[in-house]
């Protein structure tokens, strides 16, 4: 079942209501002033944690998750100050899911095979120390699931977050520490340096004691990863279509698309970032979208005067990224009611802001003569990212093929984008999702190796 715009105001409401809000600390846990320090100290913390159980792991991670529950109000309202990006309603559902549906020390599991010659174990095991580099659309959201997955598997991890959204990461590591702490678990489970920089990444990813780096982010810093020689999981770009054919609840449609597209200002990479709309059905999708959804039907010379603000010189201008479409609308000298969520208009695969992750509440509709015309559109404009897609259908053929041809680690059919992470929709939340290197909605499970134990000739006792 989609979930409604209103319902999920009357959950935030619901939420702050119950938060209790505390103050930032001041305790500074995890943060050194250079990169190997860091290193060092997180590697001083994986010996102990290594050596402990997994009840004793679970015991600080359900830490974790109060401390997330007491202080989402908080990370939402810094992170949204601080970047200027997303709304606080939204980030506050986003911290509610990282606490109930990140998976802990549950993911990590035993596969055994036994028989005539023995038995043998498959074990997950921790790496050690992971290099972790965060962005600053979702900065303390990333740290807080990463860690607890991190941590499950036994690992502590060392994070070069982005420069934008420093202040926030570190009341996030911050917490985390504290968490720790007041388990009777080590310190510097999660630490990082005062000021992340290239260069500190540059010395994180080449240090001879981080055997792994988990990379969320755009292209150029996944490359960078899948560049350095060591085991690599890179979370990178998407640009992720909605594809609605004839089949489809056109009215539902409508409102899941928006309501995805306008979740946290379509900060999250997995976001509906345009439609794709069989001609059949594309005018009433628009009627749906503009009358009832709260779009607002740019004009050609509006279409012109966005691309020139927020494609600046040909590239992304990050003043714009996780602006509500007011304030975009506000940018190009047009004044709309408050009730105006998002940009819409027609235009081709090629127009720029159709073909240009944005990251921003504006949603071109593509026209497409059948589905087969709308499936290749829609590959194209996923751009190979092999990230996320969405469908409006009731067509199984439809929906099968579509999953085929875009083969993409996350399908959401029929509702809004982000049931995807767990949020009107089954399965666990994660803010790390894998899809150029391959692990999909990464867990605790994806940050271990797998390690064989044999016992020959004995243990097995049929």
């Amino acid at each position: 079942m989609a979930v409604d715009e209103r319902v999920v105001q009357d959950i935030v409401q619901e939420v702050v209501a119950k938060i209790k809000i505390s103050a930032p600390s001041n305790s500074g846990h995890g943060v050194f002033d250079t990169m190997d320090e860091a290193i060092a100290k997180a590697k001083e913390a994986q010996k102990i944690v290594r050596y402990m159980t997994m009840d004793q792991r679970e015991k600080i991670i359900t830490n974790i998750r109060k401390k997330i529950r007491e202080n989402a109000e908080l990370l939402a309202r810094m992170g949204v100050d601080e970047t200027g990006m997303g709304n606080v309603g939204h980030k506050i559902l986003k911290h509610q899911l990282v606490a109930e549906r990140t998976p802990g020390t549950e993911d990590i599991t035993t596969k055994a095979w036994s028989g005539d010659r023995g038995l043998t174990l498959i074990e997950m095991a921790p790496f050690g120390v992971i290099g972790a580099i965060t962005p600053c659309t979702n900065p303390s959201e990333t740290i807080l699931c990463n860690t607890i997955g991190m941590l499950a598997g036994g690992n502590t991890v060392v994070f070069n977050p982005h420069p934008a959204a420093v202040k926030t990461s570190i009341f996030a590591i911050d917490l985390v520490n504290e968490a720790s702490v007041e388990m009777g678990g080590p310190d510097n489970i999660a630490c990082t340096v005062e000021k992340p920089t290239m260069e500190t990444s540059a010395i994180m990813m080449k240090h001879k004691d981080i055997p792994l780096i988990v990379a969320t982010g755009g292209p150029g810093v996944v490359t960078a990863v899948l560049s350095s020689g060591k085991r690599g999981i890179g979370a990178g770009a998407g640009n992720p279509p909605a594809l609605v054919d004839e089949t489809a609840d056109v009215r539902k449609a409508a409102e899941d698309i928006v309501n995805g597209c306008t979740f946290d200002n379509n900060l999250p990479c997995i976001a509906e970032k345009e439609i794709v709309a069989v001609d059949a059905i594309c005018d009433e999708l628009m009627k749906y979208m503009v009358e009832e959804q709260g779009c607002y039907l740019a004009s050609k010379e509006e279409q012109e005067a966005l691309i020139k603000v927020v494609l600046k010189d040909g590239r992304l201008n990050r003043a714009c990224v996780g602006r509500s479409a007011k304030k975009l609308l506000s940018m190009i000298g047009v004044n709309v009611p408050d009730n105006i969520r998002c940009i819409t208009f027609e235009g081709e695969k090629e127009h720029p802001l159709i073909t240009e992750e944005l990251m921003m509440p504006i949603l071109g509709v593509v026209r497409a003569k059948d589905f087969d015309d709308a499936v290749e559109k829609a590959v194209w404009l996923e751009h190979g990212n092999r990230h996320s897609a969405h469908i409006h259908s009731k067509n199984v053929d439809n929906i099968t093929k579509y999953a085929k041809e875009i083969d993409t680690a996350i399908l959401v059919k029929n509702g809004p984008s982000y049931a995807a992470l767990g949020f009107g929709g089954e399965g666990y939340c994660t803010f790390t999702i894998a899809s150029r290197t391959g692990e999909g909605l990464t867990s605790a499970s994806a940050f271990t190796k797998r390690r064989r134990c044999v016992m020959s000739d004995s243990l097995c006792i049929r």
